[in-house]
C-alpha cells in the first residue's frame, strides 16, 4: 500500500509499536475512525474535524487538514487504501486523495452511515438505523450484497485480506467476519468501554491481524473552582486513546480471550460486632478466587491470622478457626490473592445446542432445584417461566429470552436486602442479587441448570496501575449449563440498558477482565459454630464484621 502523503514521522518497528502503550494524543477530545498508514497513525477528532498525523510512541500529533477542518467536522468512519482516504459523514460516504483532501461524494444512504473499510475496489459500510453492513463497487457505486451487523450498536470496520473486523460501541465488542460471507468468527471483548474505531497495523509471522482500537467517552471529576462556594463541584471531561487489541481465539473451546492484567485482590473481615455475642469452636469459611479458562490463580496467601484450606465441590475455601469468639474480642483476618484476568467470550450458536444429551441426574438434583428461597412454586413466578419462553425448545434460545423477559420486566435498583423473585417481579426493580435470583428461577423451571458466581469486579480502570482501587458493591452474576458444552457466564443486569431492547450480548455468555469468579456454585462466607452452619436467623456476618476489599492493577499482561 502507497501514498503521496508525506510522511514526517520516523519508522517504528512493530515490537516499538504493538506492545502495551496506550495512546493518548495531544489536543484531541473524541477520535472515531483510525487507520494506518505502513507505521504512522491517522485519526479523526470528530467533534473539531481534525484529521490527525499521530505518533504511536510519543503521542506527539499535528493537523493534516488546518484548511478542510468544517468538511471533517462530524466525521464518523475513516479508511485508506493506496492513495486514497475514506470518509463517513453524516448519510453519505467520502472519499479523497491524501494529498489533496478535496471530499468527493461517493454514496448516500437513508440513514446514517457509521463506519467504513475498504479492501480493494470493495466498500464496506455500517449502518446502525438498517441493522446491516452494506457492501458496495467502487467502480459501479451500487450495492453488492449485505451483512446483518453483528451489534446492536454503532459499529466502526477495518478490514484485511480475509477479515472484517467490526467494532461495536454499545456491545464493548469487536467481531471477526468473514469478509466475503458475513461469517461471524467469533468476538473479543474490548478491556474498556465506548470502543469508537479500530485500525489494523500489519499481521504478526503467523498471519494474525495486529488491532489497535480507539475509545472516546466522558468521566467524571471534582473540580477546585474558586468562583464557587463550596469550591468542589463535580463535572465531566473527554476522554479518548487508542490501544492495542489483544486476542486469542481456541475453536475448540469455543471461545476468545482478550486483554488481561495482573490484578492484587484482598478480602478481610474485621469483627467489629454491633451486638458482642459468644461463638465456641468458630470456623470461618471464606471462598477463595477460581481458577478458569480465564483467570489464574497464581499465588493466595493470609492477611492478619493463618488459614487452612478445604475443597468444596472443586472450590477452595479459606477456613479461620478460633477456639471461641468472645464478647470484646477483636480480629482481622482474610486473604490476598494474585490474579491474572482476562476477558473471554463465547461462540456458541442455538445450531450448535439442538441434539443435547439429556442432563445427568445429578445436574437436575442440584441446579433445578429451589435450593435458595427462589419462589419456584408461586404463580407469580411460574407464569413469568412460561411466558418467557414461550414455545420455544432450544436451550440457547430459551435462555436468551428468559434473560430479555427479565430484562424488559425490571429496572436496576440497589437495596439492603435482596427479596425473594416472587417479589421482584411484582416490583419491577431488583438489584443484581435480584436480578440473579429472578433468572435462576425461571431458567430452573424451564429445565437450565444455572447457579449463582460473583462476587466482585475490580474497579475498571487499566490505566490506573500501582494504584489501590476499591469497588463501590458486591456483585453477582450467573452460569448456566449447556451438556456438551459446561458452564457459560451471563450477567446478571449490566445488559439491561432499558427501553425494552434490542439489548447488548456482550456479557452474554462473556466476562470482562474486571470481573473477578470466586466461589462458583458455593457460599461466599459461611460460619460453623460448634459444628452447626450458623443462618442468618442465628447471625448475620454483616452484623458481625465489617469486610474490606481493595484491588491494585499491577500490569497489562503481555499479548498471547
Amino acid at each position: 500500500m502507497t501514498n503521496n502523503m508525506s510522511l514526517t514521522l520516523p519508522i517504528l518497528n512493530v515490537s516499538q509499536m504493538f506492545g502495551q502503550k496506550t495512546i493518548r494524543p495531544l489536543t484531541a477530545s473524541t477520535i472515531y475512525g483510525i487507520a494506518f498508514i505502513k507505521d504512522q497513525l491517522i485519526a479523526i477528532d470528530t467533534i473539531k474535524g481534525h484529521l490527525l498525523e499521530i505518533d504511536p510512541v510519543s503521542d506527539n500529533s499535528r493537523i493534516i487538514n488546518p484548511h478542510q477542518v468544517k468538511e471533517f467536522s462530524d466525521v464518523t468512519g475513516l479508511a485508506v487504501w493506496e492513495d486514497t482516504l475514506w470518509v463517513t459523514r453524516g448519510n453519505s460516504v467520502y472519499r479523497c486523495q491524501l494529498n489533496s483532501l478535496g471530499l468527493e461524494h461517493f454514496v448516500t444512504l437513508p440513514y446514517t452511515a457509521d463506519g467504513v473499510a475498504v479492501w480493494q475496489s470493495t466498500i464496506y459500510v455500517s449502518c446502525q438505523r438498517l441493522g446491516y453492513i452494506l457492501i458496495f463497487d467502487q467502480e459501479t457505486r451500487k450495492e453488492i450484497t449485505r451483512f446483518y451487523a453483528p451489534g446492536v450498536g454503532l459499529e466502526n470496520l477495518a478490514v484485511s485480506q480475509e477479515t472484517l473486523w467490526v467494532c461495536d460501541r454499545t456491545e464493548q465488542t469487536v467481531y471477526s467476519m468473514d469478509r466475503a460471507t458475513g461469517e461471524l468468527r467469533f468476538s473479543v471483548l474490548t478491556p474498556f468501554a465506548s470502543p469508537t474505531g479500530i485500525a489494523i497495523h500489519s499481521q504478526d509471522d503467523t498471519g494474525k491481524d495486529l488491532l489497535y482500537v480507539a475509545y472516546a467517552t466522558e468521566e467524571p471529576y471534582i473540580r477546585d473552582n474558586p468562583n464557587a462556594d463550596p469550591n468542589h463541584e463535580l463535572t465531566y471531561r473527554d476522554v479518548t486513546f487508542i490501544h492495542p487489541l489483544h486476542y486469542h481465539y481456541n475453536p475448540e473451546k469455543r471461545y476468545a480471550l482478550s486483554n488481561g492484567y495482573l490484578v492484587e485482590m484482598s478480602y478481610v473481615e474485621e469483627i467489629s460486632p454491633l451486638d458482642e455475642v459468644y461463638l465456641p469452636n468458630l470456623e470461618w469459611r471464606i471462598a477463595l478466587p477460581s481458577e478458569t479458562e480465564r483467570q489464574k490463580v497464581k499465588s493466595v496467601e493470609p492477611i492478619g491470622l493463618p488459614f487452612t484450606e478445604e475443597i468444596v465441590e472443586g472450590q477452595r475455601i479459606a477456613v479461620f478457626k478460633f477456639d471461641s469468639l468472645v464478647p470484646g474480642e477483636r480480629h482481622i483476618f482474610g486473604w490476598k490473592a494474585l490474579l491474572e484476568v482476562r476477558g473471554i467470550k463465547y461462540r456458541i450458536t442455538p445450531k450448535d445446542v439442538e441434539d443435547l444429551p439429556p442432563l445427568s441426574p445429578e445436574l437436575a438434583s442440584r441446579y433445578l432445584v429451589d435450593d435458595d428461597d427462589l419462589a419456584m412454586d408461586t404463580s407469580i413466578v411460574r407464569d413469568a417461566a412460561r411466558v418467557a419462553v414461550g414455545s420455544e425448545t432450544n436451550m440457547l434460545r430459551k435462555m436468551y429470552n428468559i434473560r430479555n423477559y427479565v430484562y424488559d420486566e425490571l429496572s436496576y435498583g440497589i437495596k439492603p436486602y435482596i427479596d425473594t423473585p416472587d417479589i421482584v417481579l411484582e416490583r419491577g426493580v431488583g438489584s443484581c442479587g435480584e436480578y440473579v435470583g429472578v433468572l435462576l428461577a425461571l431458567c430452573r423451571l424451564n429445565g437450565i441448570p444455572c447457579r449463582t458466581v460473583g462476587r466482585y469486579k475490580c474497579p475498571p480502570y487499566g490505566e490506573q496501575q500501582g494504584v489501590p482501587l476499591q469497588p463501590d458493591f458486591n456483585h453477582v452474576w450467573l452460569e448456566f449449563y449447556l451438556p456438551n458444552f459446561g458452564w457459560l457466564p451471563m450477567e446478571s443486569n449490566p445488559d439491561d440498558i432499558g427501553d425494552y431492547g434490542p439489548y447488548p450480548t456482550r456479557f452474554f455468555m462473556g466476562l470482562c477482565w474486571y470481573h473477578v469468579e470466586i466461589g462458583k456454585g458455593v457460599s461466599f462466607e459461611t460460619l460453623t459454630s460448634n459444628g452447626k452452619r450458623l443462618t442468618k436467623e442465628d447471625i448475620s456476618i454483616g452484623e458481625l464484621a465489617i469486610n474490606h476489599i481493595r484491588f491494585t492493577i499491577l500490569k497489562e499482561i503481555p499479548p498471547f
